[in-house]
């Protein structure tokens, strides 16, 4: 971020910049804190289009953070207290299984908000554009991302292409769903505190990857790395997930295959990528042979 860029968000929302901190960000954006004399906010540059970003924070049943100005390469928001959710996991809380449950209840409920049909928003009235079924996507999507990624053998990526035309067929079972899904559910964009009563999500973040669809993948996104979690975290997210409202018996499989999309893309990331190279080992493992 260029100091202009702070000052310019600081001035439209009737201030200046006292300190700007860079945050961990996303893969196509940059985050920074800006402290103002009166308040902190988060400023958001790059990534996608923050007119739909914006819409779809507005919209969302959960809690996120307020929406304080949006511009055409950027926007601002409330700054909001919490720790990540990442950060918690590594300390290994004592009550893992509760907070998996706090935050599964509330990513459940992104899929609350209902569209007309399914599709990626094409702008900031939140309307879908019109797409093939995503039984049909998957196939093609991967072949273009394993003809750009280096991060995977010939043979690798060959094998992963057969297992995805193999599983796609089990998208026919969601493709006429429009519910909303946030597209990057993981520990990094969700904010948590712990009180009294418990485990409380006090936001969830980066709705940039938005869309209307299934809220399965949501819960497949957060699944993705859980070899890593706390014993319990991941009972806890599943049981709250399946027991908001009834769910397609293979649900948890279902949103497996929706990963599928995410995973191809991940490797095509440049080298050096931490989660690029995660998504990788996934492909390689023997996970995906028992879908």
């Amino acid at each position: 971020m260029r100091a202009e860029d702070g000052e310019r968000i600081a001035a439209a929302l009737g201030g200046a910049v006292r300190r700007a901190t860079t945050l961990a960000g996303g893969y196509s954006h940059e985050t920074v804190l800006l402290e103002l004399a009166d308040r902190r906010v988060v400023a958001r540059f790059g990534g996608g289009d923050p007119a739909i970003e914006a819409a779809v924070m507005r919209l969302a049943p959960v809690p996120v953070p307020e929406v304080l100005l949006v511009e055409a390469d950027a926007m601002a928001i409330a700054f909001v207290e919490g720790t990540v959710l990442s950060r918690v996991l590594e300390e290994r809380p004592d009550d893992a299984e509760g907070l998996g449950r706090e935050v599964g209840r509330v990513i459940a409920r992104i899929g609350d908000v209902r569209f007309d049909a399914p599709g990626f928003f094409t702008d900031a009235t939140l309307t879908p554009g019109a797409q093939p079924p995503w039984s049909e996507q998957l196939v093609p999507f991967v072949e273009q991302c394993m003809a750009k990624t280096e991060r995977l053998t010939p043979g690798e990526r060959a094998a992963w292409l057969r297992r995805c035309a193999e599983q796609a067929p089990r998208l026919t079972a969601v493709e006429g769903g429009a519910r909303l899904a946030h597209g990057d559910v993981n520990p990094k964009n969700i904010l948590v505190t712990r009180g009294a009563d418990g485990w409380r999500v006090t936001a969830v973040l980066d709705w940039e990857f938005a869309y209307a669809g299934s809220p399965y993948g949501d819960a497949a996104n957060m699944a993705r790395f859980g070899d890593g979690y706390p014993p319990g975290f991941l009972d806890g997210f599943d049981e709250a997930f399946a027991a908001h409202e009834p769910r397609h018996p293979e649900w948890r499989e279902i949103g497996r295959v929706l990963d599928m999309f995410a995973l191809s893309d991940l490797v095509t990331r440049p080298p050096g990528n931490d989660v690029a190279d995660q998504a990788a080992a996934i492909i390689r493992s023997p996970w995906n042979v028992h879908l």
